[in-house]
Formats: C-alpha cells, structure tokens, sequence
C-alpha cells in the first residue's frame, strides 16, 4: 500500500491517522513484512494492505489510505 503522497508503506514506520493519533505500522502485507508480534502465519490471510497499531485506535486494517494517512519518520529495520 502506498501513503496518499505516493511513498510505499513499510513495516515499523511511524504514521499519523490523523489529530491526535499516531500508530505504528506492524505489519504490510505488500511489501511482504511482519513484525514478530503480528507474524505472517496468523495475519497473511488479509492478502493485502497494512496493519497499524496505535494507543488511539487500537490495531487498524488499511487496505487503501485515509487521505488524512501521513508518514512521520520512517521504522529501523527489525
């Protein structure tokens, strides 16, 4: 999955939902990358998209970005 500026999204990257909510993307299934607390064997079946985690709002399902999706900073690589 793309963010609405056109970058890729990637495993560990820090996202803004929107005011006030930040996340963590936990897995992209895309791209192919799984965090170890969201492993492809119990999450892979979603086929595409991007899990984010966030205090906020819990864990999310993106399969095509909110417009308000925003790249903070990109993840290190686990």
């Amino acid at each position: 999955m793309k963010y609405p500026n056109g970058q890729e999204a990637h495993l560990n990257d820090v996202v803004k939902l929107w005011a006030g909510a930040e996340g963590i993307v936990v897995c992209s299934l895309d791209t192919n990358e799984f965090s170890s607390a969201f492993p492809k064997s119990e999450w892979g079946y979603l086929k595409k998209g991007i899990l984010i985690e966030s205090p906020q709002a819990g864990l999310i399902h993106y399969i095509e970005p909110e417009a308000t999706l925003e790249l903070v900073r990109r993840g290190t690589k686990a």
